[in-house]
């Protein structure tokens, strides 16, 4: 082994420690969060694609979980915002850390990703661009991979958030 692929690999793991020390801090800060509003749900931790993942899952009362997604995901997308904060207060770092809960986000990417291939075949079909609804950052981020991953390029226009995708032909 050179001397570069060692340190890329301690890089690596070095990087792997950190996400898993967010989704430490993050897991806590949740914890904290049910316990305040009495909720139950269990925490689940783990590192995809370069971030820290953490969800809030239940067995008995997701009704009361939905709580925490709110209209379109509202509230979730408040509480993955201060529980980043959290991390952040503890480690000087900004995270990156994506928060689900009762699986909401999980059903939206997978909306999402059938979105984006849909676009991409009309746009294969008729040659010309496709504009989409304004969306947040995340849903752009799942449109654009699976724009891409159908072979087509996209684009996000426009302020937030009024923010949307543009998927173009090839």
């Amino acid at each position: 082994m050179t001397e570069g692929t060692t340190s890329a690999a301690a890089e690596g793991a070095d990087t792997l420690t950190r996400l898993e020390q967010e989704g430490e801090i993050a897991a806590d800060y949740l914890e904290g969060l049910l316990d305040i509003a009495d909720l139950d749900g269990d925490i689940d931790m783990d590192v995809e694609a370069d971030r820290a993942a953490v969800s809030i899952i239940s067995d008995a009362n997701s009704r009361d979980l939905q709580k925490l997604v709110g209209r379109d995901g509202e509230v979730l997308e408040a509480l993955q915002e201060l529980t980043r904060l959290a991390v952040n207060r503890e480690t000087g770092d900004r995270s990156r850390l994506m928060l689900d809960i009762a699986g909401f986000r999980a059903r939206k990417r997978a909306e999402l990703s059938e979105l984006g291939a849909k676009a991409a075949a009309e746009v294969k079909n008729t040659g010309e661009p496709v504009k989409m609804k304004p969306m947040t950052p995340f849903e752009r981020k799942v449109v654009h991979d699976a724009v891409k991953a159908a072979g087509l390029r996209s684009e996000s226009e426009g302020e937030e958030p009024q923010r949307f995708v543009v998927v173009l032909p090839a």
